[in-house]
């Protein structure tokens, strides 16, 4: 697989793995929103990046990462948030989501990133089973208003 940037020929392929995540946590956005987060990635004034996973020999695209850089108040380097990791089905299992990953520490150290987080579902076994071999879970719990 080769792993890069995400690019404006990329939208069709990022789109079905863009839905395909929404899915998996069972959610749904605005047409508009997908778009506008789409033209963020591409746009390099944004805090933001997307990087792809491509199946070196059909060209699909098999796993997505978007990430969110910030600042933050317990360092003076940017943190990078890794908001959004998803490989398609069929690319389960091949090592798609840990490269995607270690794409994700390779930019944020290039970048100066203090901090490379994630969240995800406490129910999300199969994820949480990679998370566990290259990240620490340091046992926060998400609160949101509704």
């Amino acid at each position: 697989m080769i792993i890069r940037d995400v690019t404006a020929e990329d939208r069709a392929g990022w789109d079905v793995l863009w839905q395909g995540y929404l899915a998996f946590y069972e959610s749904e956005l605005p047409k508009n929103v997908s778009d506008i987060t789409f033209g963020r990635f591409l746009d390099p004034s944004e805090p933001m990046f997307c990087l792809v996973a491509e199946d070196e020999e059909t060209h699909e695209l098999i796993g997505l990462v978007n990430c969110v850089l910030h600042r933050g108040t317990w360092a003076i380097q940017n943190f990078c948030y890794l908001e959004d990791l998803f490989t398609s089905a069929a690319a389960r299992k091949r090592g798609v989501g840990r490269a995607l990953i270690e794409a994700v520490y390779k930019r944020a150290d290039k970048l100066g990133c203090s901090r490379v987080y994630w969240l995800t579902h406490e129910t999300n076994y199969a994820g949480r089973s990679l998370y566990d071999q290259v990240a620490k879970n340091l046992g926060f719990i998400q609160y949101r208003r509704p």
